[in-house]
């Protein structure tokens, strides 16, 4: 069984990555989240990101982050995507950390 979201998140591809802080988001201007809604992306806007990652195990603990997104004005392979999302200073964490991050502040 998948492992459930703790909040609605825009599927990317981690592999997909700009810088070590861009990842790709979007090669149009909305994009359907994780509980099936329509976001409609523009500049400066927070957005949650996931991308599925099973475990050595077989068992299900997503990546995930939270950034900001940014128009793509890249002219090189990522030319085609419309949109980027900017990671926040928190990177990208396994979904099973969030509770071990929240402890620690």
């Amino acid at each position: 069984m998948p492992m459930k979201l703790d909040r609605p998140r825009l599927y990317v591809d981690f592999n997909e990555m700009q810088s070590d802080k861009r990842v790709l988001l979007s090669k149009t201007d909305s994009k359907l989240d994780s509980e099936g809604n329509v976001i409609q992306l523009s500049e400066g806007l927070s957005v949650y990101i996931y991308q599925d990652d099973p475990d050595i195990d077989g068992q299900d603990d997503n990546l995930i982050a939270d950034g900001t997104c940014v128009k793509n004005d890249a002219n090189d392979w990522s030319r085609l995507a419309r949109w980027s999302c900017e990671i926040d200073q928190l990177g990208i964490r396994h979904q099973s950390d969030i509770p071990k991050l929240d402890q620690e502040s």
